[in-house]
C-alpha cells in the first residue's frame, strides 16, 4: 500500500502542505480534491519523489521513496500536472523511449507500446510529432507513458484536463479496469469525475486535509442530502406559496426562471414524508411535471463549505500571528 505520514512542504516563509497523513490500499481509486494553490499536486509530486519533502515519510509498498527511490519508482506510473513530454519526438518514438527507461528491450519494448497505443486509442497519432498533437491526445500520450510498464501504482494530476466528453468516458473506463488490481490516485477539480470514478475522497484546503469520505458520505453532509427537486414546465405566484407551507419543509430555493423548486427538509430522515406530501400537492394543484426526485446531496456544496471554511480559519491565524 501507499502510507503518508506527516508530509509537510515549505519554501520559505510559505507552508504549501502541512503535516498530510493517509495510507491507500490496491483497489482503492483515491481523488484529491481542492481549489488551485490548495497543495494537491504539490502533495503529489512528494508522493512520486520528484520534489524532497520538508519533512515526513512516504512508502510505496514498504519502500521508502527517499531511501529506496528506484525501487519505489519502478512501482508508480505518474502523469504529472500539463502532461510534459518531449515535443520533437514523434509519438511512437517518446512511447519507445519511455520503454526503454522501463527497461524493456527488443519485442517485449514494441509489445508495450502497442499495447498502451490500442488502449489509448492512438493509433492515427503515432507518426505525428508530440508538439502537433490537441491538447486532449497529449493527455492520451501522457497517461500511455504512465501505464507501459503495467504499474502497481498511478497517480494521475489532472487526467481528463482537456478531453472532449468521448474522450472522458475513455479514460474513466480505463481507470475503472485499472483500479481492479491496483492503487489509482486522481488530483482532479472536476467534481463529476469523483463521484464517476472515485471510491474514495479527500479535500485539502490551504495545504491542510480537511476530509477523507466516499463521495457517498461526502454528500450526506451537503444541506442538499435528501433534498425534493421538483422542476414545473408552468408555475404561478402560488407555487413557492404553497411548497413553502408543506410540513417538514426548512426551506425552498427557487430556479430555472422561477419553475424549478429544491425543497430543503427540517429532518432528512422523514424526507419520505416530505416527497409524498410534494406528489399530492402536484396532484391537486394540476401542475405539470418535467422533474421530480430525491437528490443524494452536491459535492461542490460541500467542497465549497470545506474550503471556505478551512480559507476563514486560516486567515484568522494568520490575523492572530500578526
Amino acid at each position: 500500500m501507499i502510507k503518508i505520514e506527516n508530509l509537510r512542504k515549505t519554501y520559505g516563509d510559505f507552508t504549501a502542505v502541512k503535516n498530510i497523513s493517509f495510507s491507500v490500499q490496491p483497489g482503492e481509486v483515491l481523488g484529491f480534491l481542492g481549489p488551485n494553490g490548495a497543495g494537491k499536486s504539490t502533495t503529489m509530486k512528494m508522493i512520486t519523489g520528484f520534489i524532497r519533502p520538508t519533512a515526513g515519510f512516504v512508502s510505496i509498498f514498504n519502500y521508502d521513496i527517499e531511501k529506496a527511490p528506484v525501487a519505489a519508482k519502478s512501482l508508480i506510473g505518474y502523469l504529472p500536472e500539463g502532461a510534459p513530454a518531449y515535443g520533437d519526438m514523434l509519438v511512437s518514438q517518446f512511447l519507445r523511449f519511455i520503454a526503454e527507461a522501463r527497461g524493456f528491450t527488443g519485442e517485449e519494448k514494441q509489445r508495450r507500446v502497442d499495447h498502451v497505443v490500442e488502449r489509448l486509442a492512438l493509433e492515427t497519432m503515432v507518426n505525428r510529432p508530440i508538439d502537433n498533437l490537441s491538447k486532449g491526445f497529449k493527455r492520451r500520450v501522457g497517461i500511455a507513458q504512465a501505464i507501459i510498464h503495467d504499474p502497481q501504482v498511478l497517480i494521475l494530476d489532472e487526467p481528463t484536463d482537456g478531453l472532449d466528453p468521448n474522450q472522458k468516458h475513455q479514460v474513466r473506463e480505463l481507470i475503472r479496469g485499472l483500479s481492479k488490481e491496483k492503487i489509482v490516485i486522481i488530483s482532479t477539480h472536476i467534481l463529476e469525475e469523483v463521484a464517476a470514478v472515485c471510491t474514495r475522497a479527500m479535500i485539502i484546503a490551504e495545504g491542510t486535509l480537511v476530509a477523507d469520505a466516499t463521495p457517498a458520505e461526502l454528500e450526506s453532509r451537503s444541506r442538499y442530502h435528501r433534498a425534493i427537486r421538483l422542476a414545473l414546465t408552468h408555475a404561478d405566484d402560488s407555487a413557492l406559496s404553497n411548497l413553502s407551507a408543506l410540513k417538514g419543509v426548512r426551506t425552498v430555493e427557487v430556479s430555472d426562471e422561477n419553475t424549478g423548486f429544491t425543497l430543503i427538509p427540517v429532518n432528512t430522515d422523514h424526507s419520505s414524508e416530505l416527497f409524498s406530501a410534494v406528489t399530492q400537492l402536484v396532484a391537486s394543484q394540476g401542475w405539470s411535471v418535467k422533474a421530480l426526485y430525491v437528490e443524494s446531496g452536491r459535492l461542490d456544496d460541500v467542497f465549497r463549505q470545506l474550503t471556505l471554511l478551512e480559507s476563514a480559519r486560516d486567515t484568522e491565524a494568520m490575523e492572530v500571528v500578526q
